[in-house]
């Protein structure tokens, strides 16, 4: 077996078992496997979850994806991924310091890699039954029954229709403690795929009044598919879990369609933490920048809070070969486009982070026919309430200028979405030790903060949470950025997600570490 699950990791050392992690605990060189077939206490042997997917068809028998395949890729960062340098030092140094010498190894490492190996396979084919038939926010019915389904069949407690179509999965370990919550999100985009994965989608539907194709071009499929895997392997181990662990199977991640709630906003206004009162709560996230078998996080703020606008400039319409009768709402749609990109390069210091985003230009009927109005749409992501308060000002300042210039007028609806998602500093510390301690110090790097938002942020801002990325790149090929149609998620990064996770969970379960304040609301 030349690497873990047929991941060809260099350095790393052939072994009957697989583990991911024991190099730290071992004394061996970083990266480098180490032999499991010594006792480490029980084993037990996870439910079997094989049966079919409640109210679903049998998983399509699509094979296993062709090594050797890879798709073009565009650098989603063109000067390098965003992580820090190994030489440059992180400000959780002397936390994770006092971390190492008050959280010794908890996990018995044979036990977590056996029931990884165990469950991974299932965890794939899940993952490409659920890529093949993707649905969007709010509409997640066929991946909310396989969830449930798997989740029942490993003696779960199942709760469905969570914020729509959200699920929830309880498991009450053998000895009491805390509950720790753990979130993957379901759902897809409106993106036409573009791989030559065997199991990629064809499928296409309405979003927002157009016919499009929709993809997993965020990885949401291999997020749902390690949280299923992380379910078996917690299974097996249930009695010795000291404590509750929550998975939340989050809707609408990438935002609920017009006119509707959804994602992590709508399950804590229903009461999610109320009830179940997590002391902590833990995500991940695929990077396509990323090699699998990598891991990367850093601490405080790490991505950027999103706001959501749209703008109507409306004019007069008029026969195109007559302009002056009308008053073109193009002209000055097209104006106002570039005007807003000068609130980033003019408006704002140049050390501040901020994005002004233009998406979506729609107008016009016939070539022939100035139309009345034309509608725009967009995004804005800052860290800064200032920056977030001088950009709305602006765009303000900007439309009303530009269409009262050309005889027009507008119309601005500006929504503020997520927070910042800020990575809670004791508990980053803790679990980048963790992480290290059980995947190798060499897979875990410190990564930098982008201008990406999720809107795990709402859960965090609640209780203290660490969100790290997934490398999702197969060694030795290339790959589209995040929500690109060429975006493609190898299947190789599921055992390692599983992993690290279930590693974090048990450990976490085993020996909590010293958290700020709770910040639960009442």
């Amino acid at each position: 077996m030349g690497g873990w699950f047929g991941i060809p990791l260099a350095g790393r050392a052939r072994a009957s078992l697989v583990s991911v992690g024991a190099a730290v605990r071992s004394g061996a060189r970083p990266g480098a496997f180490r032999r499991a077939d010594e006792s480490r206490g029980r084993r037990r042997e996870p439910p079997h979850p094989d049966g079919p997917a409640l109210g679903a068809p049998e998983p399509r028998d699509v094979g296993d994806p062709d090594p050797s395949i890879a798709t073009p890729a565009l650098s989603v960062y063109p000067d390098g991924p965003p992580f820090l340098p190994p030489e440059t030092p992180m400000r959780l140094a002397p936390i994770a310091a006092l971390v190492c010498l008050l959280s010794p190894a908890v996990v018995p490492a044979a036990d977590l890699d056996e029931l990884v190996a165990q469950s991974a396979p299932r965890a794939t084919q899940l993952r490409h039954q659920i890529h093949l038939n993707p649905e969007l926010g709010n509409r997640e019915f066929e991946t909310a029954k396989l969830i449930a389904a798997h989740l029942k069949s490993l003696g779960f407690e199942v709760r469905t229709g969570v914020a729509k179509t959200g699920v929830i999965g309880v498991l009450r370990g053998g000895k009491p403690g805390p509950t720790i919550a753990v979130r993957a999100d379901m759902d897809a985009l409106p993106v036409v795929e573009q791989t030559d994965l065997p199991f990629a989608s064809t499928k296409r539907t309405t979003f927002d009044g157009q016919d499009v194709g929709v993809a997993h071009a965020c990885g949401h499929d291999v997020h749902t598919a390690v949280q299923l895997g992380v379910a078996s392997v917690l299974a097996g181990m249930r009695d010795d879990l000291s404590g509750t662990v929550l998975l939340i199977f989050q809707p609408a991640e990438e935002g609920a369609p017009t006119g509707e709630e959804g994602g992590a906003e709508l399950m804590l206004k229903e009461g999610l933490f109320d009830e179940f009162k997590p002391v902590a709560i833990l995500g991940l996230h695929m990077f396509p920048e990323f090699e699998v078998g990598t891991v990367a996080f850093g601490a405080g703020p790490m991505q950027a809070a999103s706001d959501s606008w749209r703008a109507l400039i409306k004019g007069k319409q008029a026969h195109g070969a007559w302009p002056q009768l009308g008053v073109d709402p193009v002209v000055m749609a097209a104006e106002a486009v570039l005007s807003l990109q000068t609130i980033r390069s003019r408006n704002i210091d140049p050390t501040a982070a901020a994005v002004v985003t233009v998406g979506i230009i729609r107008g016009g009927e016939r070539i022939n026919i100035i139309p009345a109005e034309v509608e725009l749409r967009g995004t804005v992501r800052t860290y800064d309430p200032a920056v977030q308060d001088l950009i709305e000002r602006r765009m303000r300042e900007i439309l009303g200028g530009v269409t009262q210039a050309g005889g027009g007028s507008f119309e601005l609806a500006y929504t503020r979405e997520n927070p910042p998602l800020v990575n809670d500093a004791a508990l980053s510390a803790w679990a980048g030790e963790r992480l290290k301690a059980n995947m190798g110090a060499e897979q875990v790097q410190s990564m930098r903060a982008v201008m990406g938002a999720e809107d795990f942020a709402f859960f965090s801002q609640r209780v203290p949470g660490f969100y790290f990325r997934l490398g999702a790149t197969k060694a030795g090929t290339t790959n589209g950025g995040l929500h690109t149609p060429t975006f493609r998620a190898d299947d190789g990064a599921i055992p390692v997600g599983m992993r690290a996770m279930a590693g974090l969970v048990v450990d976490f379960l085993a020996a909590p570490p010293q958290l700020d304040a709770p910040r639960q609301e009442p």
